[in-house]
């Protein structure tokens, strides 16, 4: 884990750890990105929870899943661990790269 240049700490996870996540059922991918960018493509599996309305009490509870934050390109998801942490809780993974990465990989994403 490293400092999180918005407070608190990170943990920067690849596309490839979330992918994986995703596929054996140990990632919940909550996407902070706005819905007319989510509408426009999306991490197939990612739940949607913009940041311009963010609010940790809100968040899906993961259960046994590892929540992991994704933006676009990595800041705001950043952004969203460290308001979660500053609201109390241990959510601190992100997925480096957001979806540019994801599909720089070469990963499905899906329209809507």
């Amino acid at each position: 884990m490293q400092p999180n240049p918005f407070g608190g700490v990170i943990e920067n996870l690849t596309v490839e750890q979330v992918k994986a996540g995703l596929e054996d059922g140990t990632i919940l991918l909550v996407d902070v990105r706005e819905p007319n960018e989510l509408a426009a493509e999306r991490i197939p599996g990612a739940v949607d929870f913009p940041l311009s309305s963010f609010d940790a009490t809100a968040l899906p509870d993961p259960g046994a899943k590892t929540l992991v934050f994704s933006c676009r390109s990595g800041q705001r998801s950043q952004k969203a661990a460290a308001a979660a942490q500053a609201a109390g809780l241990d959510l601190h993974r992100h997925m480096a790269g957001g979806i540019l990465a994801w599909k720089a990989a070469g990963f499905e994403t899906t329209q809507g």
